[in-house]
């Protein structure tokens, strides 16, 4: 997910579509902050496993 906090904005949706109270984005808020930094975290390491492989694989030195 490019975009930070870009599940909130499904999750509001789903809410309404079922028929919950917008007000419940605030509780789910607090939590979901950090969980998406977690996310997040995980996302940009996963990348960077990737990239290293495909160095390696490639014939590239991965440190220099």
């Amino acid at each position: 997910a490019g975009i930070p906090m870009a599940g909130l904005v499904t999750i509001s949706i789903i809410l309404n579509a079922v028929g919950l109270p917008p007000e419940g984005v605030a509780i789910i808020l607090t939590v979901d902050r950090v969980l998406d930094m977690f996310r997040t975290s995980v996302n940009v390491w996963s990348d960077s496993c990737g990239a290293a492989v495909i160095a390696r694989s490639e014939g590239e030195p991965i440190y220099q």
